[in-house]
């Protein structure tokens, strides 16, 4: 038995049709304005030092951690964070 396939339509219109941004395929990282008025480049350049602070303090912290026995490791598998198992 095979289900009737029914076309659906769907409108979508904007709902602030005035601060709609066109999209065009030559858009420009420096003139795009992204949320709080920084431009999408600016917006890039704060991620990627983001992303490298998160690494650099990430590398310290391993770094400063002992490393574990083997017999550390099984008790903290055996038994979980929380050692309720």
């Amino acid at each position: 038995m095979c289900l009737p396939q029914l076309a659906i339509w769907i409108k979508i219109e904007s709902t602030h049709p005035a601060e709609a941004i066109p999209m065009t395929d030559d858009s420009d990282p420096d003139k795009l304005k992204g949320p709080g008025g920084l431009t999408l480049r600016q917006i890039h350049e704060q991620v990627q030092k983001s992303v490298e602070r998160d690494r650099e303090e990430q590398a310290s912290h391993n770094a400063i951690a002992p490393q574990r026995s083997r017999w550390q490791r099984w008790v903290r598998y055996v038994w979980g964070r929380s050692g309720r198992r």
